[in-house]
């Protein structure tokens, strides 16, 4: 199973995945006039599908170390496809948004196996930083190929498109994963066929996310009972869903903190930068395509080739530190963007800083949360981490883009916007100032060379048992 064919076919999933999300966002604004989505029924696009893709993340991981990650990778791909489809078909918001949901928890069944296939192949830290860069590189080409493509299909054909170009990509994958990855048996639902903990999880996040993108105290208070309840089950269940044993690793507990702050900010900078360049720039779809192009070309090239020799000769957590604080830096510029003035220099200088900083650190910070795993875990601990980037991605979404349109009013004035856009930037610096913060306390233990021989309790301050 560990050929570069193997690995060839995980990267395609997630490429499918990062494709899905970065062609949507480019074509919001023709959706909604198309379809007519209110402005805040427009988030329901987006946030449709990160309540299925968050909500079903834990169960999906679980699912693959039970029953086999290849099962659950082959499923997802055909459901995802499928929903694509529907998406493509839609005649209304409600149809949509449905068909969106049920895009998630596709998305969620193929993202929640690949990473932790990924670990179980190269177990060898040196390989394993590669792997990592070259997923995480072809996670940044398809960030370059969604605004491209979806401002082309878009524009040229119809949006329906965005959705139907998931079909033939979904479709090879099947095959080629049917024909490559071999079958995996795993254990059996018997082994750890958590019910109750499964109803649990699935029904608390998908109430967290729905609170979070829509707030309500009814909602948010039954979410916490559902959360509270599963956290109760796990502690006292003779086959957990999730073990708790698996948070004892600082470097993994530290590490999904960090993400949740990181991947907050991150949506928010890439919802606000395409209203951004629409409605106070005043690009078109396409021009905003390949205005957002820079960014994604520079984190595949920095995931690629430098980020695994970073990692090999300095350590996750130093080269997740640097990340960070280059990722800081952008924001601290795109605080101060003007409203006049060439796309060159007001605009671009902040995208390339976040953009470096994001594929320096985002490698740095996948090995880190898989490191203290065991291969029998290592499919939870990837749901695990995937879904503290959704809860993450849909909490800090929710937050800029409210305080973004607090700040605006009811106005459409250039400088009205600008002004909401600075103010939601300077809370994303803000929130990674946090994870740098967080890093350098929580991770402090960490900070070693990949390539040093050392006791495996370096990877992890509590043995996990």
């Amino acid at each position: 199973m560990r050929t570069p064919s193997a690995l060839a076919i995980l990267c395609g999933g997630q490429l499918l995945v990062v494709l899905d999300q970065t062609i949507v966002n480019v074509a919001l604004p023709v959706i909604q006039d198309d379809l007519d989505f209110s402005p805040a029924g427009l988030a329901w696009v987006v946030n449709g599908y990160l309540i299925g893709f968050g909500g079903f993340l834990l169960l999906a991981g679980r699912l693959g170390d039970l029953i086999g990650r290849v099962r659950v990778l082959l499923a997802g791909t055909v459901l995802f496809s499928l929903a694509s489809v529907a998406c493509g078909l839609a005649t209304g918001p409600g149809s949509l948004i449905a068909a969106r949901f049920v895009q998630g928890i596709g998305g969620a069944l193929l993202s929640a196996v690949a990473l932790g296939m990924i670990v179980a192949l190269y177990p060898e830290a040196r390989e394993r930083a590669t792997a990592i860069g070259f997923f995480s590189f072809v996670a940044a080409v398809g960030g370059a190929l969604g605004p491209i493509i979806g401002g082309a299909l878009t524009q040229g054909l119809s949006w329906h498109w965005i959705f139907f170009v998931n079909v033939p990509i979904g479709a090879f994958i099947t095959v080629a994963a049917a024909r490559v990855l071999p079958a995996e048996r795993g254990p059996g639902l018997r082994s750890g066929a958590d019910v109750p903990g499964a109803v649990l999880i699935t029904g608390g996040l998908m109430l967290t996310i729905y609170t979070i993108v829509s707030p309500s105290w009814t909602t948010g208070v039954l979410a916490a009972v559902l959360l509270a309840g599963f956290v109760v089950r796990q502690a006292t269940a003779a086959t957990p869903l999730l073990p708790l044993r698996l948070f004892r690793s600082r470097t993994l507990s530290g590490a999904n903190g960090v993400q949740l702050l990181l991947v907050g900010a991150m949506f928010g900078f890439l919802f606000l930068s395409t209203l951004l360049l629409q409605r106070v720039f005043g690009f078109g779809v396409s021009e905003t395509g390949f205005a957002l192009l820079p960014a994604p070309v520079a984190i595949a090239v920095v995931t690629l080739l430098f980020s695994p020799r970073l990692n090999t000769r300095f350590g996750e957590p130093p080269v997740l530190a640097a990340g960070l604080v280059l990722i800081f830096a952008g924001f601290l510029v795109l605080t101060q963007v003007p409203v006049e003035g060439p796309y060159a220099t007001r605009l671009l200088p902040g995208i390339l800083l976040v953009a470096v900083g994001f594929g320096t650190a985002i490698p740095a910070l996948t090995g880190l949360a898989m490191a203290g795993a065991r291969p029998e875990d290592a499919g939870l601990a990837s749901g695990v981490f995937n879904t503290g980037q959704q809860v993450g991605g849909a909490l800090g979404l929710a937050v800029l883009a409210t305080l973004a349109a607090s700040r605006t009013g009811s106005s459409s004035a250039p400088g009205a916007l600008l002004a909401g856009y600075h103010l939601a930037f300077g809370v994303a610096a803000a929130l990674v100032a946090t994870a740098f913060v967080l890093t350098i306390v929580v991770l402090h233990r960490t900070w070693y060379p990949v390539a040093e021989n050392r006791p495996a309790a370096d990877v992890s301050d509590a043995t996990v048992k």
